[in-house]
């Protein structure tokens, strides 16, 4: 069953990880490495059962296949996932003995944060591996990758706009922010800092608070987010929100947040097409974490950093283009993006070259 999900979506690889003492539990999953070695980040979260947490990974990794791609990175699909509770079940042991898993792939996989996951988390792992992004400075990494994700989702929405309305705008318009996490809470920052009008929700109380005291927001109920009178609907929490029971509720006329896999089936995706709604491709908007750790293997360097990040504003409007010239929804035009790319790179690859791990500049383990 397991080889039949893995030959289905098209895998190299997936890795269980055990380590009773530590009570590691923990699944790494390699897509594809046509471009480069797999990087992706490390997600701990309390999964009901096995089976939900392989699914998880399996289309997590898929997804970062697409966004290197589509971002013009080196870099191929991976994820990593740990069965437990990040508010209770993390300790040293757990995230040292992940590490050593991450080392013996050399450097196939890449680790570095997601949800559940922070920069002290990382540094464990960092004692065990030098295959890991996101860490800290003074170890060369770039720390928390959140406000990045966040720039770059900016950069996503002014391209969706200029689409939409013909201007970029952000101001004049309206904002449902679905999440205000690490990233959601950034993301929320900018919007107000132009002015915008925001409703937020949260499934943390004190975080929607912080927005309302901080940045004059409007908190909403969790399910209510979904009926608010705005011009734009931007989930920034977990994925499948939109979906057969809250599409008919959205009343925005553009889709554009940082949450990973937000349509719940292709056929949502073709319905959201029908309705008229602009749908910004989550993997091309989210892309801004991953562009900023991908240039630690050069040694870091914010500018630089933040001058890729605006390259999605261009890539969000090759993805528009490629819809509006082929007739297809924006989601698959995404998808035929980061294919082209993939299928051309990978003709000129030489066999013998294989897929080299970058290398790591100044940084030493366990510093």
């Amino acid at each position: 069953m397991i080889f039949e999900t893995i030959g289905h979506t098209g895998h190299e690889q997936v890795v269980f990880c055990h380590n009773k003492d530590s009570g590691l539990k923990a699944i790494i999953a390699i897509h594809n490495t046509v471009l480069g070695p797999a990087l992706g980040g490390l997600r701990m979260w309390p999964y009901a059962t096995e089976q939900d947490a392989l699914n998880d990974v399996l289309r997590l990794s898929r997804g970062m296949t697409f966004k290197a791609a589509v971002a013009g990175l080196n870099l191929g699909g991976g994820k990593a996932v740990i069965i437990g509770d990040p508010n209770k079940d993390k300790s040293e042991a757990l995230f040292r003995s992940f590490g050593r898993f991450v080392s013996s792939l050399n450097g196939r996989y890449i680790t570095a944060e997601d949800v559940g996951i922070d920069v002290n988390d990382m540094e464990f792992v960092l004692k065990e591996t030098d295959y890991v992004t996101g860490v800290h400075q003074v170890h060369g990494g770039s720390g928390d990758p959140s406000p990045f994700t966040a720039y770059g989702t900016m950069q996503g929405l002014l391209a969706s706009l200029n689409v939409k309305f013909g201007n970029e705008e952000v101001g004049k318009y309206s904002y449902a922010v679905q999440g205000v996490g690490h990233v959601g809470m950034e993301y929320v920052k900018l919007l107000r800092e132009h002015g915008a009008k925001v409703f937020v929700t949260d499934i943390n109380k004190e975080a929607v608070q912080r927005c309302v005291d901080d940045y004059g927001c409007e908190a909403v109920g969790l399910d209510e987010i979904y009926d608010c009178d705005v011009d734009v609907y931007s989930p920034c929490a977990l994925g499948g929100t939109v979906n057969e029971k809250t599409l008919p509720r959205i009343k925005a006329k553009i889709i554009c947040g940082a949450a990973n896999n937000q349509l719940a089936t292709d056929e949502i995706g073709v319905e959201v097409e029908k309705r008229g709604l602009l749908y910004a491709p989550d993997y091309a908007v989210n892309a801004g974490g991953l562009m900023n750790v991908s240039i630690e293997f050069d040694g870091y360097n914010r500018e630089r950093a933040m001058r890729m990040m605006r390259g999605i504003y261009y890539n969000l409007g090759k993805i528009f283009h490629i819809a509006k010239r082929d007739g297809i929804p924006t989601f698959k035009a995404a998808d035929r993006m980061a294919e082209e790319r993939i299928h051309a790179i990978g003709k000129i690859k030489l066999p013998h070259m294989g897929n080299a791990a970058p290398r790591f500049l100044g940084r030493s383990r366990g510093q």
